[in-house]
């Protein structure tokens, strides 16, 4: 499935987590080095321009985190980026440049690229959000099959084996997700889509398209 590549999501040069994905395909197959790859990254960041906190927690001196913000390492918030009040960061997480994370907003496994929002009341568990990409209040992340089995990617009549048993969703760049959504383990939204809020999003959406609901996923038309 050429879509869904890293390639074709993300532009990488929106992340200081881009290294990670050299020599990968897929953008999942990201997941199990994040925690790893934030401990070698953290050790490189100017101290002129981070400030080590705590234990693997590197925060850019000029981000800005409320007092009520829960952060575990390892972590990097970067540059410019807002963590706003209760919100909850459980480790193994990258906070792009210009993000924010919103009032109650928990993350875990994840990286985030630049100028991502999760702002208001937002899940995101072993995913990857591309640059400006943004969902909306109560829109979460579901990332373990209720069977517990191993999740897959589906789409375009193939199937994709991840190998993963945790998979939230791999949004694209400038992805748009509404209010109150959720996006089931293995989803995959390509860039430049929007998702009607209080939808239930499964397997892959093409980039460019509108989901409605999952009979009615119509490509953009061009203004």
């Amino acid at each position: 499935m050429k879509n869904i590549t890293i390639a074709e999501l993300y532009t990488l040069e929106e992340t200081i987590a881009a290294e990670v994905f050299e020599g990968k395909t897929y953008p999942w197959e990201v997941l199990p080095l994040i925690h790893d790859f934030i401990l070698k990254l953290g050790e490189t960041l100017s101290p002129e321009e981070y400030e080590k906190k705590g234990e693997n927690i590197w925060i850019a001196k000029d981000a800005v985190i409320a007092p009520t913000a829960s952060i575990t390492g390892p972590c990097i918030i970067g540059k410019g980026a807002e963590i706003r009040q209760c919100a909850f960061i459980r480790g193994n997480a990258i906070v792009g440049e210009g993000a924010v994370v919103g009032n109650s907003t928990e993350l875990k496994n994840v990286i985030l690229f630049n100028k991502v929002q999760v702002p208001h009341y937002n899940y995101v568990g072993d995913s990857i959000l591309g640059f400006k990409s943004h969902m909306g209040a109560g829109s979460i992340t579901s990332n373990v099959k209720s069977d517990k089995k191993l999740v897959m990617v589906k789409g375009e009549g193939e199937t994709l084996e991840t190998g993963l048993k945790k998979f939230g969703a791999m949004l694209g760049d400038h992805v748009e997700v509404g209010c109150g959504s959720v996006l089931n383990p293995g989803t995959v939204i390509g860039s430049n889509c929007n998702i009607y809020p209080l939808s239930s999003v499964r397997g892959v959406i093409p980039a460019n398209h509108i989901f409605k609901d999952a009979a009615h996923i119509v490509e953009k038309q061009e203004q």
